[in-house]
């Protein structure tokens, strides 16, 4: 269940994504409007404010919180959820930025702004593929722990948020933001499930062969 809901449907929406953009010539539909009517509502505050906090999404936040989380995984010497930090972390990265190379997609120039424009490709968003891989890894690393739902809570708040400032800015699509993460979900749930469920699959097969 936890492959199926947790890798199967995050990938499914991801390949719906992929096929809607590919065959409306690079625009999901109702991509073009949810940014208009964000950039309708523009006012100074939230211009400032999506600015600041955008670079939470990588450079000033997500890949800190990373390394010191690393840090402390090595001085604990929990071997084994530093293996998982370290690759769901860095194979994250690569990942997204794998996919940008290979699906090419421009990024949106509806408005002219005086926020830069980053010179990568557009889909997925790596600010919304790396928020959306740093807390997923953390409520793992806390699934067992009293602390796990206010992981997900403050969590889930982080990821909204940074994902609201690629749009707001214009600089991502809203099928940006949302392929990254269903991308980062399938690739951190798929990277701590498949192996539990490789080992059950083989003490099962292990049970069931017959007695010597």
């Amino acid at each position: 269940m936890l492959l199926g809901f947790g890798v199967g449907l995050p990938l499914l929406i991801f390949a719906v994504l992929s096929i809607g953009i590919w065959a409306n010539g690079g625009l999901f539909p109702g991509d073009v409007a949810i940014l208009q009517a964000l950039h309708n509502n523009q006012t100074v505050s939230l211009d400032a404010l999506a600015e600041g906090l955008t670079p939470f999404g990588i450079e000033t936040g997500v890949v800190p919180a990373a390394a010191a989380i690393a840090i402390f995984l090595l001085l604990r010497r929990q071997w084994k959820m530093l293996r998982f930090w370290l690759c769901a972390g860095l194979g994250g990265s690569v990942l997204g930025f794998s996919i940008k190379l290979l699906w090419h997609r421009t990024r949106p120039h509806l408005w002219d702004s005086s926020y830069p424009y980053p010179k990568d490709f557009s889909f997925p968003s790596g600010h919304a593929m790396a928020s959306m891989t740093l807390i997923a890894m953390i409520v793992v690393l806390l699934w067992k722990t009293r602390w796990r739902l206010p992981a997900l809570v403050f969590g889930g708040l982080f990821v909204f948020g940074i994902g609201w400032t690629r749009l707001y800015l214009g600089v991502h699509y809203p099928s940006d933001v949302l392929a990254g993460w269903m991308l980062a979900i399938a690739w951190v749930i798929g990277l701590k499930a498949l192996p539990n469920a490789l080992k059950f699959n083989r003490v099962g097969t292990k049970s069931r062969l017959p007695s010597e």
